[in-house]
């Protein structure tokens, strides 16, 4: 493929045949493939299928059973847990489609969620269907399928109580038009929020109610991190046609320590707190380090990824407010990194970045 990003449906083609070439269980109106070959898609088996989420199986098991349900599904958690990524798996397996997405701003409006007019025809004909342009989510609900709701709580309150009627009616209003959108079988709308991040609008309880909410943890254990981080980091390294690098895998786990013991305030072995700085540190974060500084040995050093490489967007991923996390980063890397004798090459690297 050419394209820099493919759809999930796209890139995982094969994946999505071959499970619903064997996929002999009941399958919901409208979906692609039955709940259990959703959720061995989004998990691997093992062979043949390669896991796109790391994380507990009932998380996913819930997640997908929600949406064989009339329950729209709500993905909760701070930055980086994966939640976009997810929604749009999730999509891609149920729908065969990922790309019916309303990307939540402050200045999203309800027609992202409605539905808007081309007013050049409006103007000329006057209301009609052909005038109208439908949102992604009066397209699911007219093709059956499943709409994603991206930073639900980014949106204005009025914006985000449009979806309350959609969820509780299965049925969009067109009052211009003296006509409605009835929802077809396999319709519904996978929305993913956090309450970390500024500029978050709060849910009524109303559109609440109308969720089944999944809350996504960070990784349990680094071990955890470490696997998600690696895997991520080697996918987007082939999508970018990033020149072949020898990634160590101590980079990864020392990166992935960092933000560990920063996001937590203690120490891996818990005899030392520090101070957490502004930044979400999310395993996002950790991948888009570790990506940076494979690009970095690859075109200007020797092709083996090192402390120098890694540095520089580690602490700009750390140092987000330029004086409170300055001081956070600077106590963090002579009261801990210093001490550690492996880490001198790191600490000497962070030392001249910083």
């Amino acid at each position: 493929m050419t394209v820099l990003r493919p759809h999930a449906e796209d890139q995982h083609a094969d994946e999505l045949a071959l499970l619903a070439k064997e996929d002999d269980r009941p399958r919901p109106p409208g979906w692609k493939l039955s709940p259990w070959a959703v959720t061995t898609y989004i998990l691997g088996d093992g062979d043949r299928v390669t896991p796109k989420y790391v994380g507990a199986r009932r998380i996913v098991e819930v997640a997908v059973a929600t949406l064989a349900t009339d329950r729209a599904l709500l993905l909760l958690g701070v930055p980086g847990t994966a939640k976009t990524w997810l929604s749009e798996h999730l999509a891609a397996a149920i729908s065969g489609d990922s790309t019916l997405l309303v990307q939540g701003t402050a200045g999203t409006a309800e027609e992202a969620i409605r539905y808007g007019w081309n007013y050049a025809r409006l103007l000329a004909e006057g209301p009609s269907l052909e005038a109208l342009t439908p949102s992604p989510v009066m397209r699911a609900m007219a093709e059956g399928r499943v709409a994603r709701v991206e930073e639900l709580t980014r949106m204005p309150s009025d914006v985000q109580d449009a979806l309350i009627t959609v969820l509780s009616e299965k049925t969009l209003p067109i009052p211009e038009l003296n006509r409605e959108v009835q929802a077809e079988r396999g319709f519904n709308v996978i929305a993913t929020a956090n309450d970390r991040d500024r500029g978050v609008n709060e849910l009524s309880s109303a559109l609440r109610r109308r969720f089944n909410t999944v809350v996504l943890p960070v990784p349990a254990t680094a071990e955890e991190e470490v696997d998600i981080v690696a895997r991520r980091v080697a996918q987007l390294s082939r999508s970018l046609a990033l020149p072949e690098t020898a990634t160590a895998l101590s980079e990864i786990r020392r990166v992935v320590t960092v933000f560990r013991e920063l996001r937590a305030g203690l120490t891996e072995d818990g005899r030392t707190k520090v101070k957490s700085p502004s930044a979400t540190l999310s395993t996002a974060e950790a991948i888009s380090v570790l990506t940076s500084g494979i690009a970095l040995a690859a075109h200007f050093g020797d092709g083996v990824l090192r402390p120098a490489d890694v540095a520089a967007g580690l602490v700009g991923a750390v140092v987000q407010e330029p004086v409170s996390d300055r001081v956070v980063w600077r106590e963090y890397l002579e009261t801990v990194v210093r001490e550690r004798s492996d880490w001198r090459d790191f600490y000497r690297a962070c030392r001249e970045v910083s």
